[in-house]
């Protein structure tokens, strides 16, 4: 075998968990965890969202993919996982040593397709398109020049099931 084999899987690499939308890479298990283990406190009204996040939200994931067995400690530092999470209009993402990050731009990508994603998010940028236009544009463009994307491409929106 030469390590190109693909199995396209039924599971979503998006979905909500509560108030959250959330979007991962890499790890399958890590985001198992974070649809059907992670119990994420809700942010408190009036809160400093990015200091909760980055306080709270942070330590109740930790617990959790502990727990769940994804954790992993790479010479004394924790190590979790890398993806986006959505929650009151703002975009978060989480890297794998936990740091919180809220792009300026207002779009974010994670995994072996960012790169490219990115610079479609970007380029569309300037357009009047939808959002959902623009994300599957992004989409798409990994797909074309990444060997690690690949559809179908499933798009969520907050308040969606």
């Amino acid at each position: 075998m030469a390590g190109y084999s693909l199995t396209v899987r039924r599971d979503a690499k998006v979905f909500t968990n509560g108030p959250y939308l959330f979007g991962f890479t890499s790890s399958f298990r890590m985001g198992q965890l974070l649809r059907y283990a992670f119990d994420p406190p809700h942010p408190p009204a009036g809160a400093d969202l990015e200091g909760f996040m980055a306080t709270a939200w942070i330590d109740a994931l930790r617990d959790a993919l502990k727990v769940g067995g994804f954790a992993r400690s790479d010479g004394g530092e924790e190590r979790g996982g890398n993806f986006l999470v959505g929650v009151n209009g703002r975009l978060f993402e989480i890297e794998g040593d936990y740091q919180v990050g809220e792009p300026v731009d207002g779009y974010a990508a994670c995994g072996c397709g960012a790169e490219v994603a990115l610079g479609a998010l970007h380029a569309t940028s300037r357009f009047e398109m939808a959002a959902d236009d623009r994300a599957m544009t992004a989409l798409r463009a990994a797909e074309r020049h990444s060997a690690g994307v690949r559809g179908p491409f499933t798009l969520l929106a907050i308040g969606d099931a």
